[in-house]
């Protein structure tokens, strides 16, 4: 269950990564209200998957997932130039996240 809760957490990591670049220095009320809410729920599920995951292992694949997304979220909606270079290394980034998973010898 405390994965299931980290992968949750690292979507909405994406998702107040994003608002924040729409709120615009907060100067516009639904974007900031979304960045409020996804950063207070990603931050709880982290802690709470912290609970049973070592701090290293989730903080990692926390940030891992947040990124990859954020990142291609971009690349297909945001205007972010697309290159062969940054799929390989959101690929990476991803490859490396699952391998913490499976190297977590706790569960």
């Amino acid at each position: 269950m405390s994965w299931i809760v980290l992968i949750l957490s690292g979507v909405l990591e994406a998702v107040w990564a994003t608002a924040l670049g729409k709120t615009e220095g907060f100067s516009r009320l639904w974007p900031s209200v979304i960045f409020g809410v996804a950063l207070t729920l990603s931050m709880v599920g982290l802690a709470v998957a912290m609970r049973d995951i070592p701090t290293g292992t989730a903080y990692a694949v926390w940030v891992g997932i947040g990124a990859a997304l954020t990142v291609t979220y971009a690349m297909v909606f945001g205007g972010e130039e697309i290159s062969i270079v940054k799929v390989l290394l959101i690929i990476g980034l991803v490859g490396c996240v699952v391998g913490l998973k499976l190297v977590d010898s706790s569960h």
